[in-house]
């Protein structure tokens, strides 16, 4: 194949690529799930881990305090709630690339016992620290 058809075929390869994650994209986090009874998303998350606790950093933009429930139950930790819409009535929505909607994260914990220590929201993130005993 000579490079030119080569250099064409890997370039109409990756907008195809592109233009199908935008398509999941729209698909998955659509204003219209705002409502469902079960979570549509879930938040990522950064966990580090020293010798005394565990510190774990979930990505919550826009996400109120009274809209998070943090629980510790067996050997999970449960990160749930919602995060809304911005209430502009008069706004057209030009782009919503932040998911909206219920969300829940359960994050798998090695085995040991654990409690809740801090629990903060920080510049977009929920902190939690789980101390060791």
């Amino acid at each position: 194949m000579p490079l030119r058809d080569l250099e064409t075929w890997m370039w109409a390869e990756a907008c195809e690529i592109l233009d199908r994650a935008d398509r999941l994209h729209r698909q998955f986090f659509r204003p219209a799930v705002m409502n469902a009874k079960r979570p549509t998303w879930e938040p990522p998350i950064d966990v580090y881990e020293t010798g005394y606790e565990f510190k774990i950093m979930i990505a919550l933009p826009g996400v109120a305090p009274e809209h998070l429930k943090v629980v510790l139950e067996d050997d999970h930790l449960i990160i749930n709630g919602q995060r809304h819409l911005p209430n502009s009535a008069e706004a057209t929505i030009r782009r919503l690339e932040i998911p909206y909607g219920r969300f829940e994260r359960r994050i798998e914990l090695p085995a040991g016992r654990f409690e809740i220590g801090t629990n903060e929201l920080v510049n977009g993130c929920l902190l939690i620290s789980l101390r060791k005993i």
